[in-house]
């Protein structure tokens, strides 16, 4: 059975979304604690495999996680059965604020086969390995950890790829420094590269919990040993050390354009300055003469 993540936007109406999702077949599935408000579970009828049922974790973080739902389309006969996959993907597109480009979203996933098996749950060789003797909640939340640990990952990846474009639009600066060229960046443009900078580490370093173990887990101790196992194995720690790493290179190399573009405006002013006072020099020298 597969487990598959997508990060689709900044943000979800989970309220809008699960009324929607209601009308068209899906069921609510009240299963998972009141300090997991942000986080809505949905129950699918038709599984991609018998051994599981399939249930969808929406993130109000704006990433949705798929357990054992199906994702290919299908002909049988001269019926065609739709993947609830991409059937879910087009409701939930009118529920999200800001969302990221299509084939960004497909490109960033996650995917994880997992199974049953004796024993602790746990996350070996990449493959998730749920105890087969849980109770149904248990269960439920057991994968619950396993997916807010994906969750983050979807997410840090869109945020890698953003900034990776972001690196890209200013990699010309340092050599047109180098150069002494004339640098085409007004002192708006450079204030924007600094707020979106500043968007994207506020995003990653205080709006996410990918540098604390949510509180949801201070008192899970098996849940959080889950889902740490999990951020590990996604070197989710790693890969926001090096972004952020990225991040205050960009953050010095933009600083140091708006000094300099700062710097070529008060060598402007002054300039000015001194052919006014030139100009009335040569006033009054004038009415002296003459």
């Amino acid at each position: 059975m597969q487990c598959t993540a997508f990060a689709t936007a900044d943000e979800y109406h989970l309220g809008t979304l699960c009324h929607d999702l209601t009308s068209h077949g899906y069921f609510e599935l009240p299963s998972l604690p009141r300090d997991a408000s942000n986080v809505l579970l949905v129950g699918v009828e038709n599984f991609a495999k018998d051994n599981d049922a399939g249930m969808i974790f929406f993130f109000r973080e704006g990433a949705v996680i798929f357990w054992n739902v199906e994702e290919k389309t299908f002909l049988l006969g001269i019926f065609c059965l739709f993947c609830k996959m991409k059937h879910v993907m087009q409701i939930l597109e009118r529920h999200e604020i800001q969302p990221y480009e299509v084939a960004l979203v497909h490109w960033e996933n996650e995917e994880v086969n997992y199974t049953f098996a004796e024993g602790n749950s746990k996350l070996v060789k990449g493959e998730i390995l749920l105890n087969s003797h849980l109770e149904t909640e248990e269960a439920i939340l057991e994968k619950f950890a396993f997916s807010n640990a994906l969750c983050l990952s979807v997410k840090l990846a869109i945020w890698e790829a953003t900034l990776d474009t972001f690196v890209e639009s200013i990699q010309s600066i340092p050599e047109m420094l180098k150069a002494r060229k004339r640098i085409k960046l007004s002192h708006d443009d450079v204030m924007q590269k600094i707020g979106e900078l500043f968007a994207l580490r506020h995003r990653i370093n205080l709006s996410s919990d990918l540098l604390i173990t949510p509180d949801f887990y201070w008192d899970r101790e098996n849940l959080e040993h889950l889902y740490d196992k999990t951020c590990q194995f996604l070197s989710i720690n790693r890969r926001v050390k090096v972004i952020n790493e990225k991040l205050q290179h960009c953050t010095e190399l933009t600083d140091l354009m708006r000094n300099h573009l700062s710097e070529k405006h008060g060598l402007r002013l002054e300039w000015m300055i001194v052919i006014l006072i030139t100009i009335e020099v040569m006033f009054e020298l004038a009415r002296v003469i003459f």
